[in-house]
């Protein structure tokens, strides 16, 4: 066991003032890109009370909010600010872009107020959940915080002092000091893209001068336009693909074949840093071929840009514990299977398994899984993503979840704990559209318009498991007419989810094997939140401000 002596001197240094660190409040982390707007925040039990901190380099007025989509319609905020007259501070709801309205219970309490050095700083409170259906409940799962400022306390509108980032609340995972500041550019060159809405890019290249295997801890995007840049990733390539390139993707190339994960990043996504026990293998043994593919979403159709994005991968030599793997699963189009969303659909779900019981035929025996994060993606009509975890056929647990999916924030997430996926587990990944402004069928493809259900879930001990996605067998459907009632609609979503699946399981060299009648198992809904009343006058107490209580949160820092 590692020693307490330190640590219990940081506790005395704590107790007498001189740290930096708000023990009360021990998450920290900026939510936009120039580390203006810092957010901290604690809360003394799941179903207690949580305090937030909100610093912002202005003397205007300041707002935080939580989001349904990222977006200002069904938000829950607070707005606050140090006036001429005093403090000010409310709690609010959205009902669309516009200035929102006063809640009509002020479930939110505020603790503290203060403006010094051109920065406002807001402590305040809420219970994690609360009764008011004018609020967002806390949840154990990721939720969209927004934030805005104005530079008087003037509110009105805020213009382009405003953001949005993914987090989870009660699972966060703190960054910490990170061993070196080495790190490898996989990035295009200067490439033109195309006047067409959907492009696909790829770029092979040898990294022959990795001749020891590396741990990547930390992905950082390099993003020259974030308006056409939808996704990336880099995939390690199979043994024989031995030529570099860098042209479209998907053109018949040896290319084509890389398909095994090794970093992803989606519209919206920031750095992702991973546990300290683990790291994304680099380098060494095997292939030496990578393939940057990158996905451009260019609308207008716009010619003659130019792009140089990428991706930044910080290793270390000092290799970790466990090696990270990326597994891919859900729904994907299969060259001879039709698969088609009707038109005018408000909701419809499609079905992507993967029985774990069939990777024992690359691997036996399998070793636990430990899943640790996720990234799900969609296309545009995408609003909802549910990934479900089954153990003797009966679903125990969520391995992901979105009940608010938006297409324009795609962040890897982490799922707080840790979630064992033993062999024989089955994994379905659930995605809900919705066609209600579209008057053609919408196929599952590589477009924008088109669609996607995959979930790239990080997990470790890496194994040579690169996808386990699914279809179902609709060769037996006749010609359908898509110009559907509701329930017409209803009866075909059943239809395509009861149908025999066929699951497409691919290892690191790609060795594809097909296994045919996978079947899709119900999803239980997904758990609401208690709510309880939070008392205007109640205080915060959290038991890291007892003292026994930091010598278990200090202890608890050294085991991680």
């Amino acid at each position: 066991m590692r020693s307490l002596l330190p640590f219990l001197s940081l506790l005395l240094a704590w107790t007498k003032g001189a740290g930096a660190v708000d023990p009360a409040m021990p998450f920290m982390l900026y939510l936009d890109p120039n580390n203006l707007v810092r957010l901290n925040w604690g809360f003394d039990s799941l179903q207690g009370i949580i305090t937030f901190k909100l610093a912002i380099n202005t003397t205007g007025w300041v707002s935080i909010g939580l989001s349904p989509n990222g977006g200002m319609r069904g938000s829950d905020m607070v707005i606050g600010g140090f006036g001429p007259s005093g403090n000010y501070f409310a709690d609010y709801y959205a009902t669309g872009n516009s200035m929102p309205l006063l809640d009509t219970h002020q479930s939110y309490t505020l603790l503290s107020l203060s403006e010094s050095e051109g920065q406002t700083v807001m402590t305040f409170q809420r219970s994690i959940q609360t009764c008011d259906n004018q609020d967002l409940q806390i949840t154990a799962q990721p939720i969209k915080l927004i934030y805005a400022y104005g530079t008087t306390d003037d509110i009105t509108y805020h213009g382009a002092r405003r953001g949005t980032k993914e987090v989870n609340l009660l699972n966060y995972v703190p960054r910490t000091s990170l061993p070196t500041r080495n790190y490898l550019n996989v990035t295009v060159n200067n490439i033109t893209i195309p006047a067409i809405k959907t492009y696909y890019h790829c770029k092979v290249m040898n990294f022959s001068n990795l001749n020891t295997k590396l741990h990547i801890y930390q992905i950082e995007p390099v993003i020259e336009n974030y308006d056409i840049v939808h996704h990336m990733l880099l995939h390690r390539c199979p043994s024989f693909v031995t030529e570099t390139y860098d042209k479209p993707c998907y053109m018949g190339d040896m290319g084509d074949f890389c398909f095994s994960v090794v970093a992803a990043w989606g519209v919206g996504g920031e750095v992702l840093t991973l546990p300290e026990n683990a790291g994304i293998p680099i380098g060494g043994e095997g292939s030496s071929f990578y393939r940057l593919e990158i996905h451009y979403n260019n609308p207008n159709l716009e010619a003659g840009r130019k792009d140089s994005s990428g991706l930044r991968l910080y290793y270390t030599t000092q290799l970790r514990q466990h090696d990270v793997g990326i597994l891919t699963a859900g729904l994907l189009g299969f060259a001879n299977l039709e698969y088609s969303i009707p038109p005018k659909a408000t909701q419809f779900r499609t079905y992507g398994v993967c029985n774990t019981t069939v990777l024992s035929q690359f691997i036996n025996p399998m070793p636990d899984l430990q899943m640790f994060a996720v990234l799900l993606h969609t296309h545009l009509t995408g609003r909802k993503v549910r990934v479900g975890q089954y153990r003797n056929g009966k679903q125990i647990d969520f391995l992901g979840l979105d009940e608010n999916y938006n297409f324009e924030l795609q962040q890897v997430t982490s799922l707080g704990n840790v979630k064992t996926v033993k062999q024989g587990d089955d994994i379905v990944v659930e995605c809900t559209y919705s066609t209600v402004n579209r008057t053609t069928v919408t196929k599952m493809g590589l477009a924008t318009t088109d669609e996607m259900c995959l979930a790239f879930m990080f997990y470790y001990p890496a194994v040579n498991i690169s996808m386990c996605i699914s279809h179902p067998n609709t060769t037996q459907l006749t010609n359908t007419n898509y110009q559907m009632s509701d329930n017409e609609i209803a009866r075909y979503e059943s239809l395509l989810k009861t149908l025999p699946q066929a699951q497409l399981i691919s290892d690191k060299d790609a060795d594809f094997r097909l296994y045919q009648n996978g079947i899709v198992m119900d999803m239980m809904k997904t758990p609401n939140a208690t709510c309880q009343r939070n008392s205007s006058n109640r205080r915060y107490t959290s038991w890291i401000l007892d003292p026994v209580g930091m010598i278990l949160f200090l202890v608890w820092i050294v085991m991680i």
